[in-house]
């Protein structure tokens, strides 16, 4: 007689296996967020440089990633640079590279956002003091402005979490390529598998996803105040 279903989350290793994969998922997006805050600042920060023919080149390598969809991003990193450059690339390195990629470009339009958000007095006050360029930055303008880049780099890590469900299109086992692998071997016995796998997978992405959207709620309401 065909159980309910919920019996295949915990046969074998299977409630480990599904955790392991959400911890691919987090080493995926937790990598990407970092490499690409580091990215992201220093180009930030190159587009309030007054020059025109660099400011567009950014310009257009963000709309590029605003434009064409994360997947399309990891089928061609993937599947065509790989090959034609003979690099031997993992999925997951792939993934790394395009959500890196990514969070640099958002994270640069947050970093010019909040730079150029600045009240123009405090510029002309630490210019009137003798301040260099390098010493408004570091003394006056980026202390201030990271609080104003917290609400939307948190936004955009919580964006990246949930998007690493595509990589499993380029051979990644995170969270919801196992949770395939659960439904395919138990669907004979358990036909409701699917229902038990999906639903304990939104479990752990919403208990992922809510706390940082609830920090980065209180960040913007905290600066905003």
């Amino acid at each position: 007689m065909p159980n309910s279903g919920i019996e295949v989350l915990f046969e074998g290793s299977n409630f480990e296996r599904l955790l392991g994969g959400l911890l691919v998922t987090i080493e995926i997006s937790f990598v990407s967020i970092i490499a690409g805050s580091v990215l992201g600042v220093l180009m930030g920060l190159l587009r309030t440089v007054n020059s025109r023919p660099l400011r567009l080149v950014l310009r257009l390598y963000l709309e590029a990633f605003r434009i064409i969809p994360i997947l399309v991003w990891l089928y061609v990193v993937h599947f065509s640079f790989s090959p034609m450059l003979h690099i031997d690339i993992s999925g997951e390195a792939t993934a790394i590279l395009v959500f890196s990629l990514w969070g640099a470009a958002e994270i640069g339009d947050i970093v010019r956002g909040a730079l150029e958000s600045m009240p123009k007095h405090q510029v002309e006050s630490g210019q009137a003091l003798g301040l260099s360029r390098g010493q408004l930055y570091r003394h006056i303008l980026i202390p201030q402005a990271v609080r104003r880049m917290l609400p939307g780099s948190i936004n955009l890590a919580t964006r990246m979490v949930k998007t690493t469900s595509l990589v499993v299109l380029i051979g990644v086992i995170e969270v919801v390529k196992i949770g395939q692998q659960i439904i395919e071997l138990g669907v004979i016995k358990a036909p409701n598998a699917s229902f038990w796998v999906y639903g304990f997978i939104f479990i752990l992405y919403f208990l992922v996803c809510y706390p940082l959207s609830r920090l980065s709620r209180r960040f913007e309401h905290k600066w905003q105040n």
